[in-house]
Order: C-alpha cells, then sequence, then structure tokens
C-alpha cells in the first residue's frame, strides 16, 4: 500500500522519489496480459462495483469508501482485491462498452468478479482489459507513482520495472469438458467452457467440479451490457444443462407497465429476464433463492449473487464459490464449475476468530449491524464469530447477517459458533483474533444512521422478505392504531413464490389494507423511479445491506434500524433513537 500520508484524493499529486526497482526473481502475474497506459489510482479499501460506481461513468459512488467521488475512467487502478456484489462483472462490462473503464486493473489479493467481466468485455466485445496481479512490494512501489504503463511483460514506469509473466496452469479436463470446449455442443457452451477453463486456471484449480444447481445473479438490469451478453448466448441456442434459478430482477416482470416505469428501461430490462428463462431457468427472480429450496448441506451448487452465495456456505453448508455474474450462465450451460476454493474443507476454515460481546437485550438489528462490521473486520477472510452461542437466532436473522457480511468482505462465507453447521471447523494457523465490542458496535450504527430524522420511505426486503418478515411486519402494524405517516411510504420486496404464500392466507391484503405496497420480482439494490418513490429523501430500512449500497445507488441518506424502529418510522414519520442496547 502507498504512505499513509498521501493525499488519496489528489490526482494532480508530485510523486515521491522511487528508485530504480528491477525485480527479475519476484515478477507480477499477467493475469489478462494486454498494453495499457494511465494515471495510476490506488484504492485503499476493497470495491463492490455494483451499488460502489456508476456504470456509465466509471465514478466512485460508495457513499461509505475512501475514494468516494474518483473516476475509474482510464486510470490504471489498484485494490486490493474486489468485495460484494457478483455484479461487479456486469457493471465492468457496461463501462468497457461505454469507454469508461480502467485503462488497467492490478490486485495484490486473487480477485475473480472484476476479472471475469475483462474477460467477457475481451471475448464478446474485443475491448481487452489487462489485469495483473503484484506481490505486496511490487504493488505498493506501483501505488507510488503517478503513471504507469502495461505491456504484456512488464509494468513500466519512470524508476520502476516490474516483470510480469504469464499466468499457467495444469487443468485436467474430462472427455466430457474437451468436447464441450471443441464445439461439440455449439458456440455459446464453447464459450461458456472457454471461460471456466481460463477462470479454473487464475483460482488455481486443477479440475472442473459437477453442480447440481445453479443461481444467476446477472439478470438484474445493471447496464445494456448485461442484456446483450444474455441475447447474445441465448440466440447461439444456449440451454442450461442442471436446475437453474433466477435472482431478483430490475422490474415486477408483469406489472412494470402499470407502475409508470418507462418502456425505456422496463422493455430491457423484462428482456434481459427473458432471455435466461429463454435458455431454460426458471422465473424464480429471487435473491434469496435458499427461502424456497434450500440445497442440503454438503451438496456442490454454482450459485451467484453474494447474500445467496455466503448464506448457502455459512447457513446450509452447501458449497459454492462466489461465482461471477456472466459466469454463473457458463456454470448452468456445462454443470461444471472450477474446483477451488470453499469447495474444498480446507478453505472453509476460519482466518480470523471474532470475539464477540453481545449487549443484552439486542433486538433484531443486532444480527445486520454484526454482519456489516463482521466484513469490515474481516474483509478477505473467512471469520469466525464467536461470543454469540446463547443468543436467539431466527433464519431471518442468520439472512441479514449473511446480507450485511457480503456488503463490507470479500469473502464467501462466515461461521457463527453455536448456530451455524461448520463452525467447529478449526481455524487456520495464525488466526488473528479481535475482540468486537459496544464502542464498535455504536461507531459503525452511527455510520449506518447519517441522515436526518424524518423519514419518507421505509424500505423492507433486502434481500427478499420471507413470509416471516412479512408476518411480523403485519402484527406490529395491527398492533398500532395510527396510520402510516402523511406522504411516507412502506414498501415489501418480496419473491413471487412469497407473495404467492402470502396471498393465499390473506397476510398480503392485509398489509395492503395498513398502507403497505408489496412489489414482487425486484430488490432495492435493483428498484429504480418511479417504484422507489422519487419525493423520497431519507430512507429507513432494516437492511444492513441496503443501509451501505443505498446512498450510492439512489443518491438519497439513509436510516437503520430493526423491525420495530421501521415501524416506529412508518407510523411517526420519524427515526427512532438508537436502540438503548447500543448505550
Amino acid at each position: 500500500m502507498g504512505a499513509p500520508d498521501r493525499d488519496q484524493h489528489d490526482l494532480h499529486r508530485r510523486p515521491r522519489p522511487v528508485r530504480a526497482w528491477l525485480c527479475r526473481d519476484v515478477t507480477g502475474l499477467a493475469i489478462l496480459p494486454g498494453t495499457a497506459s494511465g494515471p495510476v489510482l490506488e484504492l485503499t479499501e476493497r470495491l463492490s462495483l455494483w451499488g460502489g460506481v456508476d456504470p456509465l461513468s466509471g465514478r466512485i459512488i460508495d457513499a461509505h469508501h475512501p475514494q468516494a467521488g474518483q473516476d475509474l475512467a482510464g486510470r490504471v487502478v489498484l485494490m486490493p482485491t474486489s468485495r460484494g456484489s457478483c455484479s461487479g462483472s456486469g457493471v465492468l462490462l457496461n463501462l468497457a462498452l461505454s469507454g469508461t473503464a480502467p485503462a488497467a486493473l492490478v490486485f495484490r489479493e486473487a480477485e475473480d468478479i472484476l476479472t471475469l467481466g475483462a474477460r467477457v468485455a475481451d471475448i464478446m466485445l474485443g475491448r481487452p482489459l489487462p489485469v495483473a496481479r503484484l506481490a505486496p512490494s511490487a504493488y505498493a512501489s506501483l501505488a507510488a507513482v503517478p503513471a504507469a504503463a502495461i505491456t504484456p511483460d512488464a509494468i513500466i514506469a519512470p524508476g520502476l520495472h516490474i516483470p510480469l509473466r504469464p499466468q499457467t496452469a495444469e487443468l485436467a479436463l474430462s472427455d466430457d469438458d474437451r468436447a464441450m470446449r471443441d464445439g461439440r455442443d455449439g458456440p455459446a457452451v464453447q464459450i461458456a467452457m472457454r471461460l471456466l477453463i481460463a477462470s479454473a486456471a487464475q483460482q488455481g484449480a486443477a479440475e472442473l467440479t459437477d453442480v447440481s444447481r445453479v443461481h444467476i445473479d446477472g439478470c438484474i438490469y445493471a447496464s445494456p451490457a448485461n442484456l446483450r451478453f444474455a441475447e447474445t448466448m441465448a440466440a447461439m441456442r444456449a440451454r442450461v444443462r442442471v436446475p437453474t434459478t433466477t435472482n431478483a430482477i430490475s422490474v415486477d416482470h408483469d406489472g412494470w407497465p402499470a407502475q409508470g416505469v418507462p418502456s425505456s428501461f422496463g422493455e430491457p430490462a423484462q428482456a434481459l429476464a427473458d432471455a435466461y428463462v429463454a435458455m431454460g431457468a426458471s422465473p424464480s427472480f429471487t435473491c434469496a433463492p435458499y427461502q424456497n429450496d434450500p440445497p442440503a448441506f454438503g451438496e456442490v451448487i454454482g450459485w451467484a449473487e453474494s447474500n445467496a452465495v455466503i448464506y448457502a456456505n455459512s447457513v446450509l453448508g452447501a458449497r459454492t464459490l462466489k461465482h461471477p455474474d456472466f459466469l454463473d450462465l457458463c456454470i448452468a450451460l456445462t454443470g461444471r464449475a472450477p474446483l477451488a476454493g470453499v469447495y474444498q474443507t480446507e478453505a472453509r476454515r476460519p482466518a480470523v476468530i471474532l470475539d464477540v460481546t453481545p449487549p443484552p437485550q439486542a433486538d433484531d438489528a443486532f444480527w445486520p449491524l454484526l454482519g456489516h462490521l463482521a466484513g469490515s473486520l474481516a474483509p478477505d477472510a473467512i471469520p469466525l464469530i464467536r461470543g454469540c452461542a446463547a443468543m436467539p437466532v431466527s433464519p431471518d436473522d442468520l439472512r441479514a447477517l449473511c446480507a450485511a457480511f457480503g456488503t463490507t468482505s470479500a469473502a464467501p462465507m462466515l461461521h457463527l459458533e453455536g448456530h451455524t453447521p461448520e463452525a467447529t471447523l478449526p481455524p487456520v494457523p495464525g488466526a488473528r483474533t479481535i475482540a468486537v465490542g459496544l464502542p464498535i458496535m455504536a461507531a459503525d450504527f452511527a455510520a449506518l444512521n447519517d441522515a436526518p430524522d424524518r423519514v419518507d420511505l421505509v424500505a423492507i426486503g433486502s434481500p427478499h422478505a420471507s413470509a416471516a418478515e412479512c408476518r411480523a411486519l403485519l402484527a406490529a402494524l395491527e398492533a398500532d392504531p395510527r396510520p402510516l405517516a402523511p406522504r411516507l411510504s412502506l414498501i415489501v420486496t418480496l419473491g413471487r413464490e412469497t407473495l404467492e404464500q402470502l396471498g393465499g392466507s390473506g397476510i398480503a391484503a392485509r398489509l395492503a389494507a395498513r398502507g403497505v405496497r408489496v412489489v414482487p420480482d425486484l430488490c432495492w439494490c435493483s428498484i429504480s423511479e418511479p417504484v422507489f418513490p422519487p419525493s423520497a429523501r431519507v430512507v429507513m430500512t432494516n437492511s444492513g445491506k441496503y443501509a451501505h449500497y443505498g446512498p450510492g445507488l439512489t443518491g438519497r441518506r439513509f436510516r437503520f434500524g430493526g423491525l420495530a424502529a421501521c415501524v416506529e418510522a412508518a407510523l411517526g414519520g420519524v427515526a427512532p433513537p438508537p436502540p438503548a442496547w447500543l448505550s
């Protein structure tokens, strides 16, 4: 990393003196070889491009990121690795399509999501984007110079020369793998296998593994690039090989015309979803597929969508990498995935131990807050959270924990002592231990509540609300005779199967009678105006995930609290003070 006294926001800073540096023994890796040059921009924290970067301009919009407001376009961008959403690959593809992509990406650690987006940009758009990985010393040296050039075999700047070697790997392919690679099943499957083989080599996999099911994240209309990819593959007669579900999409699939969504957005968003359904995926349209048909312990699956991946690995004990958008379809078309990372037991062991002192009488806001904080403290490693074994925890609590963790950490799972099935796995040698007490919890809560008290919108369902959460919301509303505050909207997003359950039991009608708007198919991280009320300026949510991403995605300010606090805000129009357990 660069020196801590360097002003990260000064694009025209003077370079510090750097002695000529040439390393012939320790070289960097040319993950995607290419040629590029531009100003160097070091990101001091990991970044999720989805929710963190404007997909048209390349400007960082994550309000919580140290380099918020900086532009990635045309720069040699350094970051330790990516984090957060699997949709980052789609955002990078759109940046390439619109001409606002970084000139090159340089990582210090292994990275899959953005690298996959760069591969697809090269293969499908003919727009190569070099990607390299450097050892810490070389990475720090590059971060200290104002500009650099990348060639297929070196990174060069005044006084700096970092050799790059090509990435090589021995990958054992089955006869079926080779036949798919060689075009037996058509061009779409051939492209899919080509991307899978490259990703497997990058991840150090020795072979591919069969998967039993896939969850597609790439059906969110993040940009025209997502639609171009899906329609190109569908036009080549691509068909999924294994049962495949679809993530939340960007519109209510059947209801968007009546909701005032302009056809310029509604039509391509619907077309993107339809392209995946045409390839054989089911129109589940939920970011919480584990609510409907959860995989079994030990089941080998190929899921994308960060919260779903983390929940499947952590809570259910299924096995999946956090697959990037586009690779999810490749896995569905072939039934194969790189056998690497947390597909293997050894990689599932915790490397960070978080010793939590749980506050007495904590409400349900504790779990998403803990997840958000755990991700910040373990941004690149699987944590074991200790100290909460005696606390009651529901599936909704675990969903909120995993989703918030995924916004701040690149890790694909966590362990919660006493509550998740693999929490007894021994930590890796040298695992760090970090104490987590009330002061750091209170500080993180305050960071998620940087907004005025008056609330215009209450947002429930990120990830998609469960039937139990909707019943709890209804019970809280019906226990209080007050109507919703004037000019306030209370909106719940959920999957269509959950909505069907609520409709059959009469709960959906009772929620509507209390002024609640229930919207299927889309989720808060993919919502847009006018479904998102244009007049709303302050949003209250019980989702740590949406409290983190929301400011950048919407340009609004956010309040965060438990479900009871959200109901109080909905009825009184004002966010309540922090819960007593935080004081």
